[in-house]
């Protein structure tokens, strides 16, 4: 009886290392698999801004729905960065049309995991072009062990956390926002 409550609580531990090993830190805040891109997103400190806009632009819905997606996270020093005034000009309820356009630039169809972009860089000799939900592309390449994102205009933004699953897809938090033409 011993030996079996013994190997129980071993394999309760295991499991619950294993599931500990899939959920990632972001913001401070564990990202729980099993949770929807906007649910995990709101619980990130490091995307306040993100969400703000997610909501202003109404697009909660789409990316609480079924997906999947693959999102392109800006961090709020990413938002921060740009030219003063760009987020509150954007935030405001008559440019929503062209803050919808910033975000479905940074949202991907389908599920791509950094080992899949990875593995597209390579078919691409170099370099993988992503089409947006928006429906600008984006271009994928790699600079050593990083995946770097750029824009239509050569903004070049780096994944700093990759393979944040989601349960309608994936997020990789990026350094910058990427702006379509």
């Amino acid at each position: 009886m011993k030996k079996v409550a013994t190997v129980a609580i071993a394999t309760l531990l295991f499991a619950g290392c294993a599931n500990a090993a899939m959920e990632k830190m972001v913001g401070g805040a564990p990202m729980y698999p099993s949770k929807t891109i906007v649910e995990n997103a709101s619980q990130s400190k490091d995307h306040t801004t993100l969400v703000a806009a997610v909501k202003a632009a109404g697009l909660v819905d789409t990316l609480s729905g079924k997906g999947p997606f693959t999102v392109f996270a800006p961090t709020n020093a990413a938002f921060a960065a740009l030219p003063a005034g760009t987020v509150d000009t954007l935030l405001k309820p008559e440019n929503k049309g062209q803050l919808t356009k910033v975000l479905t630039y940074h949202v991907v169809p389908g599920k791509l995991d950094a080992k899949t972009l990875v593995a597209d860089i390579k078919k691409g000799n170099g370099k993988a072009m992503l089409k947006t939900v928006e429906g600008m592309p984006l271009t994928v390449t790699q600079s050593g062990d990083a995946v770097m994102v750029a824009d239509a205009s050569g903004t070049m933004a780096r994944v700093t956390i990759a393979d944040v699953e989601q349960s309608n897809g994936v997020v990789h938090v990026i350094d910058k926002v990427l702006l379509p033409k």
